[in-house]
């Protein structure tokens, strides 16, 4: 699979800063529906990723469900429960699958760790279904062959 081809570019989904707050994180993803974004910084480069359940678990534990005082925390001061590793447009098909199989996308930088998209767990299940549906194919045609 060449992650070039199946990548959802930046340009295409919303992310987050690394000098956000809560609320303008939380915002973010209320205004996209998204249950998770990317972090990047200032410059371009992946920092982590960021969900909701995140936020949420600092909002119960630190502000005792208290909004008004939890949208100024810092987003970087918020902990994250999964530690979500970006991977290289030369990353291997089997690696992909394996960051893939506990998140529904995985960030993908180029060579300076510079984020440049996501590849979604949507796509790589298309992917390996066309595969296993050409492979199927191919092994009626020889089937087909030898009768």
């Amino acid at each position: 699979m060449n992650i070039l081809l199946n990548i959802t570019p930046k340009n295409q989904i919303a992310y987050v800063y690394d000098d956000y707050t809560l609320r303008q994180t939380l915002e973010k993803l209320e205004h996209h529906g998204y249950s998770a974004a990317p972090i990047i910084d200032r410059d371009g480069r992946y920092i982590a990723t960021i969900t909701e359940g995140d936020l949420l678990h600092v909002i119960k534990n630190r502000f005792s469900l208290n909004i008004k005082e939890a949208e100024g925390l810092p987003l970087m001061e918020i902990p994250r429960r999964f530690q979500i590793e970006a991977v290289t447009v030369h990353t291997s098909m089997d690696d992909l699958i394996a960051h893939a199989l506990n998140q529904n996308f995985v960030p993908v930088v180029d060579d300076r760790g510079v984020f440049i998209g996501i590849i979604t767990r949507k796509k790589i299940i298309q992917y390996l279904s066309a595969k296993c549906q050409k492979f199927t194919e191919n092994s009626v045609m020889e089937i087909e062959k030898t009768s």
